[in-house]
């Protein structure tokens, strides 16, 4: 695999809404590194326990399904593949039931600490192959890349999040209704920020970046300036980076 521009890892972080996924993707594929989207796989053994009739708040239940669920995904970010099984489900996952008790499974300290040592095997497999990898989530530049060479926290007005979320949606065939995603933006955050393990906040060094006003272009030009002012484009990873 040829070695992409970006050297070691940069966590973005954020509320659902905030324009993480997209904002990701594209920056690695600009920079020829890996992409790493961590809430597919809380997603996916989601799926894998409202498939096995487990109530998504049996912390002990959920947690047997992680320990046994065979998930896979790439940290391609042009042909990314999430899989459950030998099953694509990259679009299932992204469906409404997944999507109204990820929360709860995404609560579950078992849960996590599985989670946290497949994706930290990821980035560093990434690392290897690409040289650096973009990672999206809650607990990026908290607890799964706390060394990560640049952190940067992805806010917007709940507002905001919600159109987005809403035309999204609208865009990939699900039915959503403004007020409707605004309602499970609000729950999202309230069950994310007060979980006991991993709650969603910003590390202590991450560069805050507001999207409200910024479009996707936006976006991607701030982080890319971030990048540039702490050198990680071709040059190789100094110590502490990942």
């Amino acid at each position: 695999m040829v070695e992409g521009e970006l050297h070691g890892v940069i966590a973005l972080d954020g509320p659902s809404g905030t324009g993480k996924s997209t904002v990701a993707r594209r920056l690695a594929t600009l920079l020829g590194a890996g992409y790493l989207d961590t809430g597919a796989m809380y997603r996916t053994v989601t799926l894998a326990a409202l498939r096995a009739g487990v109530d998504p708040s049996d912390h002990d239940a959920v947690a047997r399904i992680a320990e046994h669920v065979a998930l896979s995904i790439t940290t391609d970010p042009v042909h990314q593949e999430v899989l459950l099984g030998e099953e694509s489900v990259g679009i299932e996952i992204r469906g409404q039931a997944v999507t109204l008790a990820v929360s709860a499974v995404s609560a579950v300290p078992r849960v996590r600490e599985l989670l946290k040592v497949r994706q930290q095997e990821l980035i560093a497999d990434a690392c290897a192959s690409y040289g650096g990898i973009v990672v999206e989530g809650r607990d990026i530049g908290t607890v799964i890349a706390p060394n990560a060479a640049l952190k940067v926290f992805l806010t917007a007005s709940s507002d905001a999040r919600a159109r987005r979320r809403t035309t999204q949606d609208t865009a990939e065939g699900r039915e959503s209704s403004l007020d409707a995603t605004r309602q499970d933006v609000d729950r999202r955050d309230r069950l994310d920020t007060s979980r006991a393990a991993s709650p969603l906040q910003p590390a202590g060094d991450a560069v805050w970046l507001d999207t409200t006003n910024l479009d996707i272009q936006g976006v991607l030009d701030r982080i890319l300036e971030l990048v540039d002012e702490r050198e990680l484009r071709g040059v190789a990873a100094g110590p502490g980076r990942w």
